[in-house]
C-alpha cells in the first residue's frame, strides 16, 4: 500500500518530519456503524428512493456520465484562472498547485470539490479527511480516465458561518474558543491579539508531543496578525497540501460573484429556489428526514460586520437585525454594483460553487449530502450542473495501546461501534460462570399463565383477561430482576467494565465520532506526517466504507 501511495503522489511534502510509523486499516460497511442516516445509507447502497434525488450513482459509470454532462455547462475558466492567480499572489506557490491552476484553462479539466468552513486551526479531523479524499480521487480518476485532467479543490465556505460555528475547537478533550469582538462572516474576520493569545496558550500542549513543534510552526506561519481568516486558512492548507496539487478557492470574491449575479437576481425577484425545493421536500418527507427547508429568500447580505438574512415583505427587502431596507429597484442595483455584498445560504451555496467551478464530483459528509439531495430541482431551475455526490471518507484512529486493550477484552475492532450497554452485556456473559438470563423461566411462566387462562376462561372470560394481565406484570418483574442480575455481575467485573467505558469514551468523545471532535495535532503531533500518509493510502475513491486506522 505504501508503494502504491508513492506511485500515486511522488512529491511527498516536507512539511512535518516523518518517523516512519506503519499503520493498518480495517474497513467496514457504513451500515455496520449505525451512525449514518437512512437516506445516506440508502444512497451508498443505491436502495429505496434515495437515487431519485441525484443524477448519478457514485461509481465509475456515474463519473463518466457526469463528465459527459458537464461539458454542456460552460464555466468562465479565464475568470477562475485570474482570481486564483490573485488569491495565491502572496504565497510561494507549489509547482503542483501552479500546474493545476493552469490546467483549469483547458476544457478537458474538471474539478473534484470538497467544501468546508475555515475553522480556526482546522477544527475537527474531518477537515483533513475531506481534503485528502479529494486529492486521492483526483489521482484515481486520472488513472481511470487519462484523457481528462482532474484538479482537487478545497472550496472555502467562509461566508456561511459565523464565530459561534467555527470559532472553537477541542484539544486533548478541552474546548478552546476565540474570544473576539469581531462579528459577521468568519472568513472576513482578522487574526487579532485574542486569536494569537489563544495560539500562544496552546504552545505548551503542542510542544509536549513528539512532532508537535513543527505542526505549531505551521500554524504560526499561517496565522499572522492582520490576515483575514480566509487568508490564514489558505496559507495553512497550502503548507499542508500544496505539494499534492490541492487548489484552494476563496469564493468570497466580487469578480467570482459577478458571474452568479443572474441567479441571485432571479432569487431576489422570484424566490425560485424555495419554489423549486417544495416538491422535493414533500416527496422526501414520506421516506426520510428533511435536512433543511431553506427560506423564502436564500441569500445573506454582507457589509462591514453585518451578515444577516434578506427578507421580503410587502415589496420591501429588509436586512434582518438591522435598519437597512431596499426597494426592488434598489436591491437589484445594489446587487449589480456590489455583488460581494450578497452571499448564498445553504440552499444556494452549492449552486454558486458549481457555477464558478467545472465540477463533476462533490465530496461531503452525511449531513451535507442530505441537503444536497434536496437540491436537484433547484439546480435544474437555475440551469446549473448537479454533480455526482460522494460521501466523504470517515476514519477512526486507534492507538496501539488501545488496540491491545480492546483485543484483551475479547472484542473485534468493528465492535467499537456497538452501544456501550451491549458491549458490557456481551463481556459479562462471556466471562461469567453463572447463567444471567431468565429467558427459560420467563417462557415457562408464560406457558403456566396460558394454562391458567384456559382453565379460568371456562368459568368467566373476564378472569382470563385478568390472568393475562398478571402474566404481563410477572414477566415485567422477571425482566427487571434479570437486569439486576446483570448489574450485580458487572460489579464483580468492574475493572473490565470500566475499561470498556473508558475506551468507548475516548474513541467517541462527547458521544460523537472522533473525527467530529478531535484536532489533527493530536495525531500529527504524535506520529508526524506518517499519520497523514496512512490516511492518504487508505482513503477510498469511489468505494464507500468506514476505515479504522491502527498503528502496527
Amino acid at each position: 500500500m505504501y508503494q502504491f501511495y508513492l506511485n500515486l503522489q511522488p512529491n511527498l511534502p516536507a512539511v512535518l518530519p516523518s518517523i516512519f510509523m506503519k499503520f493498518n486499516a480495517t474497513q467496514i460497511p457504513y451500515q455496520a456503524t449505525g451512525l449514518f442516516s437512512q437516506l445516506v445509507r440508502d444512497y451508498v447502497e443505491a436502495n429505496g428512493t434515495a437515487m431519485d434525488y441525484v443524477n448519478y450513482a457514485p461509481h465509475v459509470d456515474g463519473v463518466q456520465k457526469a463528465i459527459a454532462a458537464r461539458k454542456n455547462f460552460p464555466t468562465n475558466r479565464k475568470l477562475l484562472h485570474s482570481v486564483l492567480h490573485a488569491q495565491y499572489a502572496t504565497l510561494n506557490s507549489e509547482k503542483a498547485v501552479a500546474d493545476n491552476v493552469e490546467l483549469l484553462l483547458q476544457e478537458n479539466t474538471f474539478v473534484i470539490t470538497t467544501a468546508h468552513q475555515p475553522n480556526i486551526f482546522t477544527g475537527p479531523l474531518y477537515f483533513f479527511y475531506k481534503i485528502i479524499h479529494a486529492i486521492q480521487m483526483a489521482a484515481d480518476l486520472k488513472k481511470k480516465f487519462p484523457e481528462n485532467n482532474y484538479v482537487p479543490m478545497y472550496y472555502m465556505g467562509s461566508e456561511d458561518a459565523d464565530i459561534d460555528e467555527v470559532g472553537s475547537f477541542y484539544l486533548g478533550g478541552t474546548p478552546f474558543s476565540w474570544q473576539t469582538k469581531q462579528s459577521g462572516a468568519i472568513g472576513r474576520m482578522k487574526v487579532d491579539d485574542a486569536l494569537l493569545s489563544l495560539l500562544k496558550n496552546m504552545e505548551g500542549y503542542w510542544q509536549t508531543l513528539p512532532q508537535g513543534k513543527d505542526a505549531m510552526d505551521a500554524l504560526q506561519k499561517a496565522y499572522q496578525k492582520g490576515r483575514t481568516i480566509n487568508e490564514a486558512t489558505l496559507h495553512l492548507v497550502h503548507i499542508f497540501f500544496g505539494k499534492y496539487g490541492l487548489v484552494v478557492i476563496q469564493p468570497d470574491d466580487a469578480k467570482l460573484k459577478s458571474s452568479f449575479v443572474s441567479v441571485m437576481e432571479k432569487e431576489l425577484t422570484t424566490q425560485f429556489s424555495n419554489k423549486a425545493l417544495q416538491p422535493t421536500l414533500e416527496k422526501l418527507k414520506t421516506d426520510y428526514h428533511v435536512q433543511t427547508e431553506g427560506r423564502v429568500i436564500n441569500l445573506f447580505y454582507l457589509k462591514d460586520n453585518t451578515r444577516s438574512r434578506i427578507e421580503l415583505k410587502e415589496g420591501v427587502y429588509s436586512i434582518v437585525d438591522s435598519d437597512i431596507q431596499f426597494t426592488k429597484a434598489q436591491i437589484i442595483a445594489e446587487l449589480h454594483e456590489h455583488p460581494e455584498r450578497f452571499s448564498p445560504n445553504v440552499i444556494l451555496r452549492g449552486l454558486y460553487q458549481e457555477t464558478i467551478l467545472p465540477g463533476i464530483v462533490f465530496i461531503g459528509g452525511g449531513g451535507e449530502l442530505a441537503y444536497w439531495m434536496e437540491l436537484k430541482n433547484v439546480f435544474a431551475e437555475a440551469g446549473v450542473h448537479f454533480p455526482l455526490l460522494q460521501l466523504r471518507n470517515s476514519f477512526l484512529c486507534i492507538s496501539q495501546k488501545m488496540v491491545k486493550q480492546w483485543a484483551n477484552l475479547g472484542f473485534d475492532l468493528a465492535d467499537v461501534f456497538k452501544p456501550i450497554l451491549n458491549l458490557e452485556a456481551e463481556y459479562v456473559n462471556a466471562h461469567t460462570e453463572n447463567s444471567l438470563s431468565l429467558s427459560d423461566s420467563i417462557n415457562a411462566l408464560e406457558k403456566l399463565y396460558q394454562t391458567i387462562r384456559n382453565q379460568v376462561n371456562k368459568v368467566d372470560a373476564t378472569l382470563g383477561d385478568h390472568t393475562m394481565n398478571l402474566s404481563v406484570q410477572s414477566v415485567k418483574k422477571l425482566l427487571e430482576l434479570e437486569k439486576k442480575i446483570l448489574k450485580a455481575e458487572k460489579r464483580k467485573q468492574a475493572t473490565s467494565i470500566e475499561r470498556i467505558r473508558t475506551i468507548k469514551n475516548e474513541l467517541f468523545p462527547q458521544n460523537s465520532l472522533q473525527e467530529r471532535v478531535e484536532n489533527f495535532v493530536e495525531w500529527v503531533g504524535v506520529y508526524g506526517w506518517d499519520w497523514v500518509h496512512a490516511i492518504m493510502v487508505n482513503s477510498n475513491s469511489l468505494e464507500q466504507r468506514f476505515t479504522i486506522i491502527t498503528e502496527e
